[in-house]
């Protein structure tokens, strides 16, 4: 009888780099495009074919190793991994196996993001990893995820399944800079994979590594996941199964659900034991929401690893690895913790401003600028932030400055102008680029706030209204709204509506 079971899971996140041509030769790193017009000699593999790698290649692999806490190797090389695939033009992919660029680095996920039972003190947290380590960390706000390595290899080319009965190949994926990620089996759930890798595609996004479209396929994840089960006090472990190529969130989640359920079956019906050397491959059908077997593979051997005869193995510079970790900066959750510290903002408005590197910016330099920054924070949030959703663009595509923000701010902390009117400067500054400043002054806009013309003004709406200050004394409060109207539209919305509202209580209780 089972007593108990858990999910242990490890991911392989394969990731596409910016980097302006491929790994090994100089065809455009470009996604989409007519088949087959972005290849040459050496991206096919074709013989007498020299490949020869980029320095900016090396360069975005250390920064991801920075951004996701590794060590970076002053020593590596090249190897060539064997295997036949159609997509794979040269019967070998030009990878890194031993000597890897990035080793033993880690990704702290944050408690906040988990369910309550999951958090510490939960029934189904599990408060270290399966090495026995405490993975708990931050004073309780993390869980760590170790990353076993991170290294460079080439992307493989397209197969296209198309209506009819051929598939083809398009190759101009080939030999795209790739790296690819492997943690330890460190999550313990399939919410947590997901989460792991929408925390490693924000942190490489970030420093500029990668676009991270899952849609696009320049960012995809290999799950190897298998059981943990206590049968009659006997502790079993399933066979690894690596489910291929899932590319979103929601594909992590469902397909590691569906078979860790079919594993847990698969157990029951003939106790199938763990082999270190074997695996087996499987895809993923979205449409049937099931896993299915592609094929099985023997360890390493099936790969015959050879070091790349091509490439000479090569040093990686201090003045490289110092360069990668100045583009690495402050990330996203450092950011969002200093921005809680300093600005008192919640968790939601964080998460939301530090989505992309350069919204962060943005508002940073607009809070510097300005008297109150959750002046400036409320404007980006409420005002910008819809417009960028509205029209699908990024904050780097709009023409207003931080310096837009900031006016607009100051002249709503200052009383010159209502929330009402800041809505309207801020669409003219949209449409036209002009200041918040020079707004306000061509429309005539700037509040009223000198006590003397105000009082008049609150004097003539009671005088010029007897009836209503009568229902007033009978105890009909909501009159005080309405005069209040009154007085906002005798100053044609330029009084200031904090000072008009104590005037106006002052005299109505003197009467």
């Amino acid at each position: 009888m089972i007593d108990k079971w858990e999910i242990v899971i490890g991911c392989e996140i394969h990731t596409q780099l910016l980097t302006k041509t491929k790994a090994f030769c100089a065809c455009e790193n470009r996604y989409g495009g007519m088949p087959d017009t972005r290849v040459c000699p050496v991206c096919l593999g074709l013989p007498g074919a020299m490949p020869r790698i980029s320095k900016g290649y090396v360069e975005l692999g250390a920064v991801a190793g920075q951004a996701l806490n590794c060590n970076i190797a002053r020593f590596t090389k090249f190897d060539r991994k064997h295997y036949f695939y159609p997509d794979l033009a040269k019967g070998y992919q030009i990878t890194q196996y031993d000597i890897p660029l990035c080793t033993d680095g880690y990704v702290d996920l944050p408690f906040r993001s988990y369910p309550k039972d999951e958090q510490p003190g939960g029934a189904k947290c599990r408060p270290q990893n399966f090495k026995g380590e405490d993975c708990i960390v931050g004073d309780g706000k993390y869980r760590r995820v170790r990353v076993e390595r991170i290294h460079l290899e080439e992307d493989v080319g397209k197969s296209l399944h198309l209506q009819g009965a051929h598939s083809y190949i398009d190759y101009n994926r080939c030999g795209t800079p790739l790296i690819e990620i492997v943690t330890k089996p460190d999550m313990t759930s399939p919410e947590e994979a997901a989460l792991f890798m929408q925390t490693v595609q924000e942190i490489l996004r970030y420093v500029k590594v990668t676009n991270g479209n899952l849609e696009e396929g320049n960012m995809r994840c290999d799950a190897n996941i298998n059981l943990n089960v206590w049968e009659d006090g006997k502790l079993w472990h399933t066979p690894i199964s690596e489910i291929k190529n899932l590319n979103s969130f929601k594909a992590i989640r469902d397909a590691c659900t569906y078979e860790a359920q079919r594993q847990l079956k698969e157990f029951q019906e003939d106790r199938q034991e763990f082999n270190p050397g074997f695996k087996v491959t499987m895809g993923w059908d979205e449409e049937k929401g099931q896993t299915v077997v592609q094929r099985t593979k023997n360890s390493f051997v099936d790969y015959r690893f050879t070091t790349e005869p091509d490439i000479k193995p090569f040093t990686v510079s201090e003045e490289l690895i110092a360069t990668a970790k100045e583009k690495v900066g402050e990330l996203p959750e450092a950011k969002r913790q200093r921005y809680k510290a300093q600005y008192g903002m919640t968790d939601f408005d964080v998460e939301t401003i530090t989505s992309t590197r350069d919204l962060a910016l943005f508002f940073e330099d607009a809070a510097t600028k300005s008297k109150n920054p959750k002046r400036a924070v409320n404007l980006i949030l409420a005002e910008l932030l819809a417009v960028l959703n509205e029209k699908k663009i990024a904050i780097t595509d709009i023409s207003l400055t931080p310096a837009h923000i900031a006016e607009l701010a100051d002249a709503l902390e200052d009383g010159k102008i209502t929330s009402k009117q800041g809505k309207e400067v801020f669409a003219e500054m949209l449409s036209t680029n002009k200041m918040p400043s020079a707004i306000i002054k061509e429309k005539g806009m700037e509040v009223v706030s000198d006590a003397g013309e105000i009082d008049k003004i609150v004097q003539d709406v009671i005088a010029a209204n007897p009836k209503a200050i009568e229902d007033w004394k009978g105890g009909k409060t909501n009159v005080v709204g309405w005069l209040m109207g009154q007085v906002m539209k005798q100053s044609h919305g330029k009084a200031n509506p904090k000072q008009a509202t104590e005037l106006l209580n002052k005299h109505l209780a003197a009467l």
